[in-house]
Parts: structure tokens; C-alpha cells; sequence
């Protein structure tokens, strides 16, 4: 199998990047690949201002497959949604080398690729077959790094994309392209809503001139590194001028370094991800929850690695969870682990839904 337990264990043997390659490689052809119903588990959820409808809600998050070429092999393990990208109108080369490390010790990833992809173009014509995926196929979208109007390709990816994926993410929090968080400060983020707004209208009208279907979800992804200010600045500028989103994804990876690290890498600079970003994230979570809940679908990545981390997510106002940098350490079985264990627990508690336990510590 491609990405077996002992295949995964393989790779790690492998520098990280080189390892990520050869998954991908490995997953291109398709030997070993999986066919599991994202259904399996009985736990499907329809985000409700969106209307996007999940077999299951752990997804994979962006990242992994950033050129759209394996999403259908990485939805035949389970997932009940996959994102792809993060993709830029043109392609770039990202950051130099060596920028992904594995802190083993902390169970944790930092990287500082720097938005390395090959472009819109290449990352659309894999995209015409996201038909072929066992759930919806979402594509995140961002800035090139030498960009004159950060928010213009925005709109260009928005447009490309919109005809062919199943949501779209507007991400503004990687931490790897210099200046690309400052779009996340209020008078820049109304902006950037306003104008990508205005794409999203466009593309839509374009594609179904008829007006007779709903438009794509659009989420748009942010750090975890926000203080109180910063979050209530964000509220206020989702619920103006960026009413029309469909939601947020919280979060990206962290700029921050807690003092319990470990591994040798720690200093490293670029996002740290994994198990030590599941507090703080769920934290931040829990923050937009607690004002936008029954406003907004909310989406929590960060240092998920089990099915009760992915139950906290959604107790704290998560409709759905996403997870990458898990996978690393414990291959792609996790993901049936995951969605098996969350079902037990849902059960255990009463719930019937998932639906019914979105925001329970609430209640």
C-alpha cells in the first residue's frame, strides 16, 4: 500500500521534503490506495450558511497536495472533504532549502515554504476532474510573493477556480510570505472582502447566468497568533463587509514557540503545526465561536491527531475539523482512526448528529 503504516514509516526515514515528494509520487499512481466510503461512520454534516454537505467533517487542509494532483487518492482514505493549494496566479519556487522540519520530539512541523506551487494554470486543468473525488474538492487560494496588488490575485484565483471546486479558501495567514498577515488588520481585510466579493459575484453570474443555484462557499483562513482586539476587529469586518463568506477556518500555523518544545529544530523560523498548535488554535476557536456561532461555519485545523481532538474542535464550535501535519507521524490510517473514535464519542454523549454537538461546551 502507497501510504500504509509501514510505508508512512519509510518516509520518515527521509528528509521532509524529499518525503513529501516521493508520497506524492507514490499516491500518483495510485497503487494501494484505499476505496473508504467517507460515510462509513454515520456521521455526515451539512454546514449550515454554506450548505456544503460532508460525509464525514475531518478534511484534509491545505498544504499537502498544493498543485491539486493527488486530492482524489487522499479522498479514497476517508476524508469528508479535501483541500487543495495553497496555489498563486503564477508560479514560484517558494523559500530556499532546507524549510520543513519534523520535530519528532513534539510531535510538531515547521515549515517555511513560502507558497512553492506551480501556478494557476497547472493547478486548474488537474482541477477539471475533482468530479472524480469520493467528497468535495476545496481550493485554497493566495498571493504571490512579489505581487504589485496582493488583493488582485486574489480575484484571479478566485475566478479561476470557482467553476470547478467544490469551496474556496482565502488564505491571508500563511506566515511564510512577508506582509501577507497585515491583510488580516481591519481596514486592509475590508478591503480585501470587499473586492473579493465583488469576484465571487462575478464568477458566480458568469457560471450560472441563470441565477438557479446557490453560490460556492468561500472561507477565509486566518492565524492563530490574534489577540482580543485583533478578533473583534475581524468580527466586525466579517459581519460588514464580508457578510457574504460563507465562513472561517481557524487556523494556520503559529509564529509563537512554546517554551516545552524540545526538538533541535525548535528555533527554526516559519509556522509551527501539530500537537502543540491544538491549544492555542482551539482557544481562538472557541472565541469567534462564542460571538459567531449561527453566523458563520466555522472550520478548526490545528494539532488534531485524535478522535477526541477533533470532538474538542467541534464542542468549541468547529462544524467541521481539518487536519495535515498528524499524517506525518501516523499516515494516512489516522484518518479511519479519527472519524471511528469521534462516531464512539458522539454516541457516548447522546448526540445523534454531529450537527448536535457544534458548539455543546456552550451550551
Amino acid at each position: 500500500m502507497a501510504l500504509s503504516s509501514i510505508g508512512a514509516r519509510f518516509f520518515r526515514t527521509m528528509p521532509p521534503e524529499a518525503a513529501h515528494t516521493a508520497t506524492i509520487r507514490a499516491l500518483k499512481t495510485g497503487v494501494g490506495v484505499p476505496r473508504i466510503n467517507p460515510k462509513r461512520w454515520n456521521t455526515p454534516v451539512t454546514l449550515p450558511k454554506s450548505g456544503l454537505r460532508l460525509g464525514n467533517p475531518v478534511g484534509l487542509a491545505a498544504g499537502f497536495d498544493k498543485n491539486a494532483e493527488v486530492f482524489t487518492a487522499m479522498s479514497h482514505f476517508g476524508f469528508g472533504f479535501v483541500e487543495c493549494g495553497t496555489v498563486t496566479p503564477r508560479p514560484q519556487e517558494g523559500n530556499p532549502k532546507p524549510r520543513l522540519f519534523r520535530l519528532r520530539e513534539d510531535k510538531a512541523v515547521i515549515n517555511r515554504m513560502g507558497f512553492n506551487n506551480e501556478g494557476l494554470d497547472a493547478f486548474i486543468a488537474r482541477l477539471r476532474h475533482a468530479d472524480r473525488a469520493s467528497c468535495p474538492v476545496g481550493a485554497n487560494v493566495g498571493a504571490n510573493k512579489d505581487s504589485e496588488d496582493r488583493i488582485a490575485d486574489y480575484e484571479a484565483g478566485i475566478a479561476a477556480v470557482y467553476p470547478l471546486a467544490g469551496y474556496i479558501t482565502i488564505n491571508i495567514s500563511s506566515p511564510n510570505t512577508p506582509g501577507l498577515r497585515g491583510l488580516q488588520d481591519k481596514g486592509a481585510l475590508e478591503a480585501l472582502l470587499t473586492r473579493c466579493g465583488e469576484a465571487v459575484a462575478i464568477a458566480h453570474a458568469e457560471l450560472d447566468d441563470a441565477g438557479q443555484t446557490p453560490r460556492k462557499p468561500v472561507f477565509l483562513k486566518l492565524a492563530p497568533d490574534l489577540d482580543e482586539r485583533a478578533i473583534n476587529d475581524i468580527i466586525a469586518v466579517v459581519r460588514g463587509p464580508g457578510s457574504w463568506l460563507s465562513g472561517l477556518i481557524i487556523s494556520n500555523t503559529t509564529l509563537e514557540r512554546p517554551e516545552a518544545l524540545q526538538s533541535e529544530h525548535k528555533a527554526e523560523s516559519g509556522g509551527l503545526s501539530g500537537a502543540p498548535l491544538f491549544t492555542p488554535s482551539t482557544q481562538v476557536l472557541r472565541a469567534f465561536a462564542r460571538e459567531l456561532l449561527g453566523e458563520f461555519d466555522l472550520i478548526g485545523a490545528g494539532g488534531i491527531s485524535s478522535g477526541a481532538e477533533a470532538y474538542q474542535k467541534i464542542r468549541a464550535g468547529a462544524h467541521a475539523v481539518q487536519l495535515y501535519s498528524a499524517l506525518v507521524y501516523k499516515g494516512p490510517s489516522l484518518v479511519a482512526q479519527i472519524n471511528k473514535d469521534l462516531a464512539a464519542r458522539l454516541y457516548a454523549d447522546g448526540f445523534t448528529s454531529v450537527e448536535q454537538a457544534v458548539g455543546a461546551d456552550f451550551r
